[in-house]
């Protein structure tokens, strides 16, 4: 096929040697299949924001990081350098997502390069070696949709304890592959330590899982995994491991707010700890 004029830039830097095919566009970005070497990996190539159908929102920017005050005045102000800027750092903010929950544990795609506003990563496939369907592409038996659900709370758990929400988790962008669920589109993912809409974004999520599951296995819909996340979340208690019921009581208990806290610390040290390390390569 003709290469699209912005992975030019990555075949003439030698960092794709062939262009292969579009596998889709998305209301975000249009994915093609390239090749890299002997192997074969996936370009996520992002819409200019007036072309994109999903609009950030201060809902899920609210609490990232931006490199210096100047760029945060131009952001506030919308100029054309700070527009520039925003867009820049909504689309790091998915490789910066990426990055961080593969080296947690999460299966997401792995993340291999980004230059010039286009991400290369892995192609997730299923097991014939196709490219993996999305999960609303997929009939499952209630056992199946029972199986498929427990893994991906457990993702869902595994991305809360890096301190990451996914923000807009559905059917939609979550794909089948050979050993799985892999969950992906993440430019809209939110710091749960620093955006007060982590936790009703976090419901959503969990809420759409069952929602979708639950056409397979109806028993789904009356779960509340999404508060019993949260609130043990909230608590301290939570981690990769932590035994779930689907089932929440609210607790009438005053919140231990010093906990709360040490809990925000841990997350933010940890992720200052990570961005030095990350600036000393």
């Amino acid at each position: 096929m003709k290469t699209p004029k912005r992975l030019e830039p990555l075949l003439e830097d030698g960092l794709i040697d062939d262009v292969v095919r579009q596998l889709m566009s998305g209301k975000e970005a249009t994915v093609y299949v390239v090749r890299c070497g002997d192997d074969v990996r996936c370009a996520k190539v992002y819409k200019e924001a007036n072309k994109r159908s999903f609009r950030q929102s201060v809902d899920y920017t609210e609490g990232r990081k931006v490199k210096n005050s100047r760029q945060s005045r131009a952001m506030a102000k919308g100029s054309k350098y700070g527009r520039q800027e925003q867009e820049a750092a909504w689309q790091s903010a998915e490789v910066d997502a990426l990055y961080r929950l593969a080296n947690a544990g999460v299966r997401v795609p792995t993340p291999y390069n980004f230059y010039e506003g286009v991400l290369l990563m892995e192609l997730v496939t299923d097991a014939n070696g196709n490219a993996a369907p999305r999960l609303n592409d997929v009939i499952f038996t209630a056992e199946e949709a029972r199986a498929h659900h427990a893994t991906l709370i457990k993702e869902v758990v595994r991305m809360l304890c890096a301190g990451i929400v996914h923000g807009d988790l559905s059917e939609f962008n979550i794909l089948i592959g050979s050993e799985g669920p892999v969950i992906i589109d993440l430019p809209q993912a939110v710091d749960a330590a620093g955006n007060n809409h982590a936790s009703a974004m976090l419901e959503r999520d969990v809420a759409n899982l069952s929602a979708f599951f639950g056409r397979f296995a109806p028993e789904l819909l009356n779960t509340q995994y999404g508060k019993e996340i949260w609130a043990l979340y909230a608590h301290g208690d939570l981690h990769p491991d932590t035994e779930l019921t689907g089932r929440y009581k609210q607790d009438t208990k005053p919140v231990d707010l010093k906990s709360v806290m040490r809990v925000i610390d841990d997350v933010r040290a940890e992720e200052a700890a990570r961005i030095l390390r990350m600036s000393e390569l």
